[in-house]
């Protein structure tokens, strides 16, 4: 039983959802966005609320059911206030900076790292260690975090790397010389 799917979504006053089909539709002030949902799944809107109906109790549907509503609500919180997700660079030497809307990484390689902002996301770099990636869809603002993130993850010895804000590090201990 999903009760995700069961919850009813809020759709703000500024924000339009259009279901033609299976394809889903967000306008809002910060963009559009649109997706192709699973076909079994049927809407019921009202002005203010949509609600996703699954066809039956199947296995198939209960496991779309939850994972189709949450693609829908993510889609109305982008469009209305956005995602962002920022990341911290720890190391001797370690640096950001833009170069147009591209992200130009210092992290310990021979070379920069360039990171082209594609998909809506757009970069911003404070004091040169902490990189704030934003943009309206979710999913897109979270693969290039990752990106970002692996290309010098955090090691577990001195704890140099590129980690998300907040993130917990284990460290270990290292060699016990004699």
């Amino acid at each position: 039983m999903s009760r995700v799917g069961k919850k009813i979504i809020d759709i703000p006053s500024d924000v339009t959802v259009t279901i033609e089909g299976n394809t889903v539709t967000v306008k809002g002030p910060k963009g559009e966005l649109f997706k192709t949902m699973d076909e079994r799944m049927t809407y019921k809107q009202d002005e203010s609320t949509l609600e996703v109906v699954r066809p039956s109790d199947s296995k198939d549907d209960k496991t779309v059911h939850g994972t189709t509503r949450t693609l829908i609500n993510n889609m109305i919180i982008g469009v209305k206030e956005g995602y962002q997700k920022t990341l911290e660079l720890v190391g001797v030497g370690y640096r950001a900076q833009m170069q147009g809307e591209d992200l130009i990484l210092n992290v310990g390689y021979s070379h920069p790292v360039e990171i082209k902002a594609d998909n809506g996301v757009s970069f911003a770099v404070e004091k040169n260690t902490k990189v704030t990636v934003t943009g309206i869809s979710k999913e897109a603002v979270g693969a290039i975090a990752s990106n970002i993130r692996a290309t010098r993850p955090p090691e577990p010895y001195k704890g140099k790397g590129i980690r998300y804000q907040g993130e917990f590090v284990r460290r270990k201990e290292g060699k016990t010389g004699k």
